[in-house]
């Protein structure tokens, strides 16, 4: 027999897949060619006890534990036993396979019982302060298929510990039962070879690696630029997903050793809120205290798998500085500080500050929040503010078309492309860095790329370490050619591999590039998506907080959208488009607004932080307001004239929505006192008497955004003169974000920052052996450890924002802008 079913991406049914009929435990059943045996029991509700195997990893066979009884039909049709037990999760099913587990075959559960016994030779009896006793494989398979009593008499082997895999993972050697799903992970999952079975024998054990051991150069898997701020060249962003899959108490997590009990804490389900990938992943906290995250499993989005910044950043939303209460800044005298108030205080002056300057502030609610804050701030701002002047984004972009492109292509249309999808597409990637800015992107590419279904191209000045661990080809380009090298690809995907267009927000920078992505997706019949970095920015678009777009798609000067909305909030928006966000930072500057409502901000991250500063001073220095909304004070607080405290994702419920379109609605993990954006921001309108409905806006079917012809043209890229270079820049995943402070071990494993240059450029520059370099820009200047490696000529790479050291605002430059480099 065999079965049929549709392929997902194409609709078309995939090529039959023969069905075996097999006897497990003296039931029949059958399963499709290929299946493992110890899957094919799983089917039949059989479980058989294992430590190596994992659903995500190839087959290894390395413990022995799931060892059974198996006879199968010879040439004439007679049943054959095969003279040992075999391993389940090696052997795929036969024909007339039959098979006895340690259930109904003495055989079988006398090898699995001799397998324990031996395991625990060596194992420590330490489960009273082990992190993993509770919830503990080794712990409960040995109570049930495990002797009552030792028999070995000799001394244990012991190794010191732990072992330090990282300033974040801690390995106790002792306890390593050779499993290999941590060196499996690492080299079929994450592609980083920071962990590895080292010697053999009774003297092989897992560790680091070890060039005497191994003989392994450092520098070959791994590029210079990837060594971590803690001096190891094998940093990965993925390490605690090896944590979670230990079978035992071998590898634990450096901030929660010795923290808590498994049976002490208490589960909830959430999504990571760094990134706009969606992961999910589950809460571990005791009396209100979070302490670990775990990936959840949902196989259409993270599968099991989450970076270590989903894993490990999360002590920021319960920081010592963050907000208990409201605070309003008293004036009068010498002193014009922010005290602490009441809630009804607060919003009484808030209220009374908007009221006086209505259809004159503009807002800025930045891409943290949810879809509920989304719709709120983008109600507040039409209705309450009566005001257009709105932009969620905080980064630097080109011109108008990003605006254009999201309201046609992105807004309102719903799940698009899926990860699902990319496991089985050429990608071209553009403007985007996986492995830095969408990590659970990136490991779904790899895996579409090493079972050979997907192949990966990325327009960039040079091939990144994770473009490389993605087996890219490197189409080259310097920083504002992108648009030119995107019109150079005449052909993307085939029958076999749909073509996919992954442009990243970085793009909107480059005059141009988002329309030349658009032009090649409908050129070649790709299809294309767009991925921030935020968890917070598409669902940001889909609610309009941008000056040009309402809720749905829908653009602000269509009076049928207008309509639509005044019909739900109960007030109908401005008609004329507002300002973005350069527009709203020049016009707080001269006065052409007269204050801002911004949460979520940080000035750090805007493309001219020391402008933005700027632009908060003048608006207090002629009497205007800065209403701010925050979990914590941040860089905006010191210019604020009310802050409004609102509630992290860990005390609030809503929903992210991921790159794909997907919405990831969750729950709050503790029911606190503390509000969402949502709910503040109502509590603020209802003080002005300007509440707003909670009606849902039906879908948009009328026109879209489209280009107008006002959209600057494409500008020639700029040529270095002596001593220059063209500066090329992206944020790393673990950098100086405050998402990821107090976390004192995952800081260790951030990438260091270095400058990054050519052969040809060193040569020019006149930098040949030289360890660093500073490069100035207009404004300041910033030293970075050099290296030197095949990239675009003429053009040098710093990190955005790194953890330690100068973020690249300090040099008062932006990408595609020039650059002095020196020695």
């Amino acid at each position: 027999m065999t079965t049929t079913q549709p392929d997902s991406r194409t609709g078309k049914a995939k090529a039959p897949v023969p069905l075996i009929e097999v006897t497990i435990d003296g039931v029949t059943t059958e399963v499709a060619k290929g299946t493992l045996v110890i899957r094919a029991a799983e089917d039949v509700g059989i479980a058989i006890p294992r430590f190596c195997d994992h659903p995500l990893l190839k087959p290894a066979g390395a413990c022995r534990q799931c060892l059974v009884d198996v006879a199968m039909p010879d040439r004439e049709g007679n049943l054959k036993p095969m003279p040992k037990p075999q391993a389940s999760c090696t052997l795929e099913v036969t024909p007339g396979m039959v098979v006895n587990t340690q259930l109904t075959s003495e055989t079988a559960d006398a090898a699995q019982r001799g397998v324990m016994e031996f395991l625990l030779i060596n194992h420590p009896l330490d489960c009273p302060i082990c992190d993993k006793g509770g919830e503990c494989p080794l712990q409960n398979q040995a109570m049930s298929h495990g002797r009552g009593t030792t028999r070995f008499v000799d001394v244990k082997r012991t190794f010191p510990k732990p072992l330090s895999i990282s300033t974040q993972v801690l390995l106790d050697r002792e306890r390593c039962i050779l499993c290999q799903r941590c060196t499996r992970f690492s080299d079929e999952i994450a592609g980083d070879p920071f962990i590895d079975l080292q010697m053999r024998g009774a003297r092989q054990q897992i560790g680091t690696f070890d060039a005497d051991v191994l003989g392994f150069e450092g520098g070959a898997p791994v590029g210079p630029a990837e060594i971590d701020e803690s001096g190891k060249p094998f940093a990965s962003y993925f390490s605690g997903n090896t944590i979670q899959i230990c079978p035992v108490g071998a590898l634990t997590s450096a901030a929660y050793r010795f923290r808590a009990r498994p049976f002490d804490l208490v589960s909830a389900p959430s999504i990571a809120e760094h990134d706009a990938c969606g992961a999910d992943i589950r809460v571990d906290h005791r009396r209100g205290v979070v302490l670990r995250r775990l990936a959840g499993n949902d196989p259409a989005v993270n599968e099991e798998w989450i970076s270590d910044k989903d894993r490990f950043a999360f002590h920021w939303q319960s920081g010592a500085d963050r907000l208990a209460a409201p605070l309003v800044r008293e004036h009068g005298g010498a002193q014009d500080a922010l005290v602490e108030t009441s809630w009804a205080d607060a919003l009484d002056v808030a209220a009374g500050l908007i009221r006086e300057r209505r259809g004159a502030l503009a807002a800025l609610p930045g891409g943290r929040g949810t879809l509920e804050d989304a719709h709120a701030w983008s109600a507040f701002a039409r209705t309450v503010l009566r005001t257009n002047d709105v932009d969620f984004r905080s980064r630097a972009y080109g011109d108008a078309v990003e605006e254009q492109v999201l309201g046609a292509h992105v807004a309102g249309s719903g799940i698009g492309v899926t990860y699902a999808d990319l496991e089985h597409a050429d990608v071209l990637l553009v403007g985007l860095e996986p492995e830095e800015e969408a990590a659970t992107i990136f490991l779904r590419l790899r895996k579409g790329v090493l079972a050979g279904t997907a192949h990966v191209r990325t327009v960039a000045p040079l091939l990144s370490g994770g473009a490389s661990k993605l087996r890219a080809d490197l189409l080259v380009a310097a920083p504002g050619t992108e648009a030119e090298v995107l019109d150079a690809v005449t052909e993307l995907g085939s029958d076999d591999r749909p073509g996919v267009v992954l442009a990243g927000e970085r793009l909107a920078a480059v005059p141009g590039g988002l329309a030349a992505a658009v032009a090649l997706a409908e050129r070649t019949g790709s299809r294309l998506a767009w991925v921030p970095r935020r968890a917070g920015d598409r669902a940001a678009v889909e609610a309009g907080l941008l000056p040009s777009l309402l809720p749905g798609g829908r653009p602000v000067s269509d009076e049928a959208a207008r309509a639509e909305v005044a019909a739900v909030w109960g007030a109908s928006p401005p008609e004329t488009p507002g300002r973005d966000l350069a527009g709203i930072l020049a016009a707080l500057t001269d006065g052409g607004l007269a204050g801002v409502v911004i949460g979520g901000v940080d000035l750090d991250d805007l493309p001219d932080p020391e402008a933005a500063r700027a632009a908060l001073v003048a608006v207090r220095a002629a009497g205007g307001v800065v209403i701010s909304l925050e979990v914590r004070t941040s860089s905006v607080t010191p210019y604020a004239d009310v802050v409004l405290p609102v509630a992290p994702p860990v005390e609030k419920s809503g929903s992210y929505v991921t790159w794909e379109g997907r919405p990831r609605p969750f729950a709050e993990v503790f029911a606190t006192s503390a509000m969402s954006d949502d709910a503040v921001l109502r509590l603020l309108a209802t003080e002005l008497d300007a509440p707003w409905s909670d009606g849902v806006l039906p879908a948009w079917s009328g026109p879209r955004l489209t280009a107008d012809g006002s959209a600057p043209s494409r500008v020639e890229p700029p040529s270095p003169a002596a001593g220059q270079a063209v500066l090329a820049t992206w944020k790393l995943l673990l950098d100086g974000g405050r998402g990821q402070d107090d976390e004192p071990h995952l800081a260790g494993t951030a990438r260091r920052a270095v400058a990054t240059v050519s052969p040809v450029t060193a040569l020019q520059l006149g930098l040949e052996g030289a360890a660093s370099v500073t490069v100035r820009g207009p404004r300041g200047e910033a030293t970075y450890p050099l290296v030197v490696q095949a990239m675009a000529d003429g053009v040098v790479w710093v990190p955005t924002r790194p953890r330690h050291g100068s973020a690249v605002a300090t040099l008062g430059a932006r990408t595609g802008e020039l650059v002095e480099v020196v020695r």
